[in-house]
């Protein structure tokens, strides 16, 4: 019965990922783009947990999800600070 329950909390989320996708494939700003990727990276782990709750494999998961989640800031980051970087050569 759970189970059932998790995957079609699974299948929903992955219908709601597309639409911040839609967003980071539209723009218009390289920000909005930047705000969806992110949303798309929280929405990820939510369903990487999911699927570990699906298997019964919760503990190893968490680290999976964890190591994501490390490197989807890691990755923001990183792109706030070439967008920063480019606004001040502009200048």
């Amino acid at each position: 019965m759970m189970e059932n329950f998790f995957t079609y909390l699974a299948v929903l989320i992955t219908i709601i990922i597309l639409i911040p996708l839609y967003r980071v494939l539209t723009g218009p700003l390289l920000m909005d783009r930047m705000l969806g990727a992110g949303a798309i990276g929280t929405k990820t782990m939510v369903l990487i947990l999911i699927i570990g709750f699906i298997f019964n494999r919760e503990d190893m998961f968490i680290d999976i999800t964890l190591a994501y989640a490390v490197l989807n800031f890691i990755g923001v980051l990183t792109i706030a600070k070439y967008i920063s970087t480019r606004t001040r050569k502009r200048k």
